[in-house]
């Protein structure tokens, strides 16, 4: 049987550059030799796109940023990348803006070439949290209380804005930037003091934040999906935290965080968590896989989706595989189910009509 040549494109020009690494490193390890030729095509953090990188081993992002680069690579344009090296399918493994928000997607459209993964929409969607909460809420989905806010809205800590936090949220609340993810950028402000400092902090990452309000002693539950039109959802998984919250050092450089797979649920919490999941992945009009982020109050028990990932990390610790394998489907199998399902979206646009004569 012809081997399938799978494109890998990793690395990227975000700030999640290294746990895209780590994330590849993975794929490349659990890729079936017998069925399938892996060619790395790697993306510096200056935007070029490299080609003759061995592919990446560290197995972490704290690994990845202390790893020294050795290869000779060919810098080339985006399209000479995929068009030398006759690949059959790609799998983006690009986590954050310029790869995870529909940029590379679009021109892997225009390329006309399967690929892993939602679509321009879904992950353009699926990187805005702004837009993202807007779709959620139109689709009756439970969603924390939370503002919108662009960089030109900013007063200060002593303005309109600071104002309405105070008085349509309270506090605390957590300040992201709209578009990233792995937690970069985010912090908690217990009060009116912090919320500066917070705000100027994902200002650096982004034009326009989000301000949510906290939910109370938050249990924070996760849930994968596969599939493409007829989704299905993992078992749920449980993060504890080494820190206050999930930020970017307890997920990839402080190893004494802790995941609960499956998560202690009664069936009746696993069954609504699955459901909100498949719900979720739909509003933004997902495609091949997500991991979908909730919210649970610990001691009302209500559940709130907060985010849908549409390249969820596929590093040593990340949950999306780690559910899947606790659901019966591990690695190996579920990079087959992903690549097959990349072809049969692909496949089914292919009859579309493209011409009205």
């Amino acid at each position: 049987m012809k081997k399938l040549r799978v494109g890998v494109i990793y690395g990227g020009r975000s700030g999640e550059h290294e746990v895209s690494i780590a994330s590849a490193a993975s794929i490349f390890r659990h890729l079936d030799p017998a069925r399938y030729e892996a060619v790395p095509i790697r993306i510096e953090k200056t935007g070029q796109w490299t080609l003759g990188a061995k592919p990446p081993e560290a197995i972490s992002a704290a690994a990845v940023i202390t790893q020294a680069r050795t290869d000779a690579l060919q810098v080339v344009e985006p399209s000479a990348a995929i068009a030398a090296t006759g690949l059959d399918v790609i799998f983006p493994v690009l986590h954050g803006p310029y790869g995870e928000d529909g940029t590379v997607q679009g021109l892997l459209e225009l390329a006309n070439i399967p690929y892993v993964g939602a679509g321009v929409l879904g992950s353009a969607v699926g990187m805005d949290k702004a837009v993202m909460k807007t779709l959620f809420a139109a689709h009756g989905l439970p969603i924390v209380r939370h503002l919108v806010v662009l960089r030109r809205q900013w007063s200060g800590a002593t303005g309109p804005t600071a104002a309405s936090v105070a008085r349509e949220l309270g506090y605390p609340v957590f300040v992201k930037p709209a578009n990233l993810g792995s937690s970069v950028g985010i912090s908690k402000a217990k009060s009116e003091a912090d919320l500066g400092g917070a705000v100027e902090l994902a200002f650096e990452y982004d034009r326009k934040i989000v301000i949510e309000a906290a939910v109370p002693e938050a249990r924070e539950i996760e849930c994968s999906v596969l599939g493409n039109d007829d989704p299905q959802a993992s078992v749920p998984g449980e993060i504890v935290p080494s820190r206050e919250f999930y930020d970017y050092e307890a997920k990839y450089l402080d190893e004494t965080s802790r995941s609960i797979i499956p998560a202690p649920l009664g069936r009746a919490q696993t069954g609504e968590v699955q459901r909100l999941a498949i719900a979720a992945f739909r509003a933004v009009e997902g495609a091949g896989m997500a991991r979908v982020d909730f919210l649970l109050a610990r001691q009302s028990g209500e559940i709130f989706v907060n985010e849908v990932n549409t390249i969820p990390g596929f590093t040593a610790i990340s949950m999306y595989p780690k559910m899947w394998e606790a659901s019966g489907l591990p690695c190996p199998a579920l990079l087959d189910r992903l690549i097959a399902l990349a072809l049969e979206r692909h496949t089914e646009k292919q009859q579309l009509r493209t011409s009205i004569t």
